[in-house]
């Protein structure tokens, strides 16, 4: 039985005007069914582009090269009407910024019904019944329902964008920086939130970050990601105790400690460099 839900293999990502360039430079993985795997790296690492590839939502000035395989289907070249179904139905994404993809003059319940009628055809009756469930899914009162989004906080508008995606039960939810607007007690929330849910409705997921604290709490398997490379893959008991490559060890003394008497030490690139040459 295989137990990979989505496996990558040499992923190339590059502008079309300059195929020289490569965004995310031939990376291959695989996700563990019911497992949270976190891609982490600093900005601009590719995380994200991975992502986008995976949905197939990258830009049309970017070019794409490698196989995808989701629950064992070669869904590399399949038609986008096809793809429109596996998205939300099989594979869901929260992005980092809610504001950026809720539209501010809809009610966050119309936003959610039109998530959900996509994919089913409901009645008006089980269509408010389905909305009332996912907002109770991540603790939002079914009476805010009727709210625009600049009517809730940021921790809200959150939980609206994992009520979307969860409007279909996906196998596969991936999660870019959902939490990086949020102060530090609501991002532990929205975290607790996805891995109960994860747990909940058995779901695969990918958690892009550029926090080891977060892959700490939440992932079974790491990814670290520099310069569009993948430096360094395993589960994460093995990757924080006893770091491989010099990238990855570099981020992890730039983690504080529980104590707050760590010194960090910011990566010194030209250290670095000279390092992973040898």
């Amino acid at each position: 039985m295989n137990k990979d839900l989505l496996e990558i293999n040499q992923l190339t990502i590059s502008p079309k005007n300059n195929p020289q360039l490569h965004l995310v430079d031939d990376i291959s993985f695989h996700l563990k069914k019911g497992k949270t795997t976190c891609i982490v790296g600093e900005s601009g690492s590719g995380k994200s582009l991975t992502a986008l590839s995976i949905i197939k939502l990258l830009s049309k000035q970017l070019s794409v090269s490698g196989k995808f395989f989701f629950n064992g289907e070669d869904i590399t070249s399949i038609p986008e009407k096809e793809m429109r179904l596996k998205r939300g139905q099989n594979i869901a994404m929260i992005f980092q910024e809610p504001m950026t993809s809720l539209n501010p003059v809809l009610t966050i319940g119309y936003q959610i019904q039109e998530a959900v009628k996509v994919h089913h055809n409901l009645e008006k009756n089980q269509l408010q019944k389905r909305t009332d469930e996912l907002l109770d899914l991540v603790g939002i009162p079914s009476n805010r329902a009727s709210s625009f989004p600049d009517e809730l906080s940021g921790g809200q508008r959150q939980r609206i964008m994992i009520a979307m995606a969860m409007s279909c039960n996906p196998t596969l939810l991936i999660a870019d920086e959902p939490t990086t607007a949020l102060d530090v007690t609501v991002q532990a929330q929205i975290l607790d939130l996805l891995d109960n849910l994860k747990d909940k409705l058995d779901m695969t997921m990918l958690f892009i970050t550029h926090d080891f604290g977060v892959v700490n709490d939440i992932a079974d398997d790491v990814i670290v990601m520099f310069k569009g490379k993948i430096v360094e893959q395993g589960s994460v008991k093995n990757v924080l105790s006893k770091p491989s490559h010099p990238y990855t060890k570099a981020l992890l003394n730039c983690v504080p400690d529980s104590a707050g008497k760590k010194v960090l030490k910011p990566i010194n690139y030209e250290k670095l460099y000279k390092m992973m040459a040898k």
